[in-house]
């Protein structure tokens, strides 16, 4: 088989797909040796370059990693988990429908008075108090993100007394009747603190996707203010957008 270069772009996005099918046919699970570029190139009739190629953009996307060295390889890796900021769902519910079992680790709730930046987000008045919930939130046990959340506290009474390992969306459509019609989400990278990385599981300073939520009912009322950290090397970011 010729070592040379062949044309890309085509060719590796096929091999790629390929190897894709090849995970789930055969059931592949994170940590599975995938095998070598040149025992995979053989058996997809392709050239090494090509092979180099889909799993570099395997790779990238954290359907593989790859260890150099003897004892390494090709394995299989954590699949990114797709964030779709084009709805307004649960994390619970968007891991469930991507396949992935959701968990949650509640560090903390109290009942605070609203700083100034809350306030504004929630329109509240100058004394006005906030529940505050900050947890972690896992997919198949592993730390994803790292979840503040503020909620005007004379809105939702009580709302600390209930069990928050779920759904929060969820938990306060059933108890008090509010679900979310729109949302505002900022999102910027940012490197992690030596705390957030603790509880993330990642190294210090690496990326983190903040994202600053505000989130509104139908009529407009703003009812929830939240900043998650998502680690980026399980997370994508997904925008649909339309012409109006």
């Amino acid at each position: 088989m010729s070592e040379h270069p062949e044309p890309v772009g085509r060719a590796a996005e096929e091999a790629r797909r390929r190897l894709l099918e090849r995970i789930r046919a055969d059931g592949l699970r994170p940590g599975a040796k995938l095998g070598g570029e040149r025992d995979l190139a053989r058996v997809l009739g392709v050239s090494r370059s090509t092979v180099r190629q889909a799993l570099s953009a395997m790779e990238r996307a954290g359907v593989v990693r790859r260890i150099p060295g003897r004892g390494g390889g090709t394995f299989v890796g954590q699949p990114k988990i797709d964030r779709d900021l084009s709805r307004i769902v649960g994390l619970p519910a968007l891991l469930r429908q991507q396949g992935l079992t959701a968990g949650t680790r509640v560090l903390g709730t109290s009942l605070l008075r609203a700083d100034d930046e809350v306030r504004a987000a929630l329109r509240l008045a100058a004394d006005a108090y906030v529940q505050d919930v900050v947890r972690i939130r896992l997919a198949d046990g592993i730390p994803i993100s790292y979840e503040h959340t503020r909620l005007p506290a004379e809105r939702f009474p009580g709302l600390l007394e209930l069990p928050l390992g779920g759904s929060l969306y969820e938990l306060i459509e059933a108890h008090y009747g509010v679900r979310p019609a729109e949302a505002v989400e900022h999102i910027e990278v940012v490197p992690a603190s030596r705390p957030e990385a603790t509880v993330l599981d990642v190294a210090v300073a690496a990326p983190l996707l903040s994202i600053t939520r505000t989130a509104y009912t139908a009529d407009g009322a703003p009812f929830e203010y939240s900043h998650d950290l998502f680690r980026s090397d399980r997370v994508t970011i997904t925008v649909t957008s339309r012409t109006p």
